[in-house]
């Protein structure tokens, strides 16, 4: 956590209910779109839905960003805690008693419970991400299936792409914070 002396912008996590309920309809209403449409064309139909349960579940590009973010997060809001003892305010809002920038920083347990939701939410992220790209890859296949090597090669760099990209953006700032609280909790002899 940003202990008083940087800033933070934590807005590439999903803040409050309204995003979750709008990324679920969303991704339910693909599903069922886009699979009415390949079920029409894929004669094995009983096979669909769990051959995409199964590819999103074992692919790493599901759960790696979400796991990474959540490690980086929980090294920056530990090392944080030696300054919070010792006067320091946190900088990030979410993090906040009185939910504005600058303030008493919430309680170890609460700040725990804040890290999951936010890990839950970037693992929705890759969720919905994952799904709708193997639909969608399964309707190209179903309609080119002389492309099937292309189609999937596409699909791996774009969950490949995605996952970076989420994983970056969600942890490369706490990783640095984390650092940062180290080097400086050492100088000050915390």
């Amino acid at each position: 956590m940003n202990t008083g002396r940087q800033p933070r912008d934590r807005s590439d996590v999903a803040e409050g209910r309204g995003v979750s309920i709008v990324s679920r309809t969303v991704a339910v209403a693909l599903i069922v779109l886009v699979a009415s449409s390949v079920f029409a064309q894929d004669p094995d139909r009983g096979s669909f839905v769990p051959d995409i349960v199964k590819q999103v579940f074992i692919d790493p590009t599901t759960y790696v960003p979400a796991i990474v973010a959540w490690k980086a997060t929980r090294l920056d809001w530990g090392s944080s805690q030696v300054f919070f003892q010792n006067g320091y305010v946190e900088k990030n809002p979410r993090f906040t008693v009185s939910g504005r920038a600058g303030d008493t920083a919430i309680g170890y347990a609460a700040g725990n419970r804040q890290i999951l939701t936010d890990a839950l939410a970037n693992l929705e992220l890759s969720l919905i991400n994952n799904v709708s790209e193997r639909v969608f890859e399964r309707l190209l296949v179903s309609r080119y299936p002389n492309q099937r090597k292309l189609l999937r090669a596409v699909g791996w760099i774009e969950r490949g792409a995605m996952a970076s990209l989420l994983t970056y953006r969600q942890s490369a700032g706490h990783f640095r914070q984390w650092k940062e609280n180290e080097r400086l909790a050492g100088q000050l002899g915390y």
